[in-house]
């Protein structure tokens, strides 16, 4: 399969983004916490990064509309960012101002841009029942939109991951369930953890579709994804894909993480799927060396100006507290 230059170019360009953005987070939220100290500085509070994961997201959203919606976990700054959240916004929720998406009370883990149906939650799995629910609407109201839905592999083990697939099987909705499998939940291997190989397997137990991306491959994520899409928009039901991905940073900031092999990061950074794609991108004549710095640079200029935003913005004041809050 032939794929669009104008999507190879947007799948990198996407990834370099995220990248960038987070790299950016990193240096920011540790700037001001020596000795560690998670409750310090201007970004207070866990954080999650997906720096290596980038591929699990461009893949399949390089084939969404903005009438698809998608749902994120705690680790989510690729997904948000592909699915085209505002970035000035996201930035200044990070920072919990009140120019931010929810006027700085969600934070990193709780983004949410209804413009471009997106949402997520810090809480294993709970995005799933959220986006059986708006693939559910979609098919009652004849819309051919569908529903992504990313989770880490440990979620395959809680109970609304399975509630959620027999559901939207049941219904053959338009669902596609996004299983990033970055081998550890918290500090647990997946194999300590889950009793099969590969997550996909469990699909037949649904009677819906299973698929695998190894490698953590954008181009075959693009693939796989590209006949998912399909299948949801058809009326052919539901789809797990499970892609090997790999985080590159702890699972928060801070984490310590004596649960690796030594020498493991360095080896996952080795193969870094952005520095692969850069060069086939320049091998295969998509795109020269001097145009990618270009884009590259006018990336960076776009993250800056977004951090910027938020350092500049303003904290809620204190009396908003009582605004928003569900009150029966």
């Amino acid at each position: 399969m032939s794929i669009p230059k104008e999507k190879l170019i947007w799948m990198y360009k996407t990834m370099f983004k995220s990248r960038y953005y987070e790299e950016t987070i990193e240096k920011n939220y540790m700037a001001d916490k020596s000795p560690f100290n998670i409750g310090a500085g201007l970004i207070p509070g866990e954080m999650h990064l997906s720096t290596g994961q980038e591929p699990a997201a461009v893949g399949i959203i390089a084939h969404l509309t903005d009438e698809d919606a998608v749902t994120s976990p705690h680790r989510l700054h690729h997904h948000a960012i592909a699915k085209g959240v505002n970035l000035n916004k996201m930035t200044a929720e990070i920072y919990g101002k009140v120019t931010g998406l929810s006027k700085g009370k969600g934070g990193h883990m709780h983004l949410f841009d209804s413009s471009v149906k997106y949402s997520a939650s810090g809480i294993v799995a709970s995005g799933m029942p959220q986006g059986l629910g708006t693939a559910l609407a979609a098919k009652k109201r004849g819309s051919d939109a569908v529903t992504v839905n990313f989770i880490g592999e440990g979620a395959t083990n809680a109970g609304a991951f399975h509630e959620s697939l027999n559901m939207a099987a049941l219904w053959n909705l338009p669902y596609i369930v996004v299983v990033e499998d970055n081998l550890y939940g918290i500090s647990v291997s997946k194999d300590d953890a889950t009793p099969i190989e590969s997550n996909d397997m469990r699909a037949p137990a649904y009677n819906i579709v299973g698929e695998k991306v190894t490698e953590n491959d954008p181009i075959e994520m693009y693939k796989v994804s590209e006949r998912a899409v399909e299948r949801a928009r058809t009326g052919n039901g539901p789809t797990i894909i499970e892609i090997e991905t790999y985080r590159y940073m702890g699972h928060f900031q801070g984490d310590p993480e004596v649960y690796r092999e030594e020498g493991e990061v360095e080896e996952l950074r080795a193969k870094d799927p952005i520095d692969k794609m850069r060069k086939s991108l320049i091998e295969d004549g998509v795109y020269t060396e001097i145009e990618l710095t270009k884009q590259e640079k006018l990336v960076k200029e776009e993250v800056d100006k977004a951090f910027k935003f938020a350092q500049e913005s303003d904290y809620p004041v204190p009396e908003s507290a009582f605004e928003d809050v569900f009150t029966p």
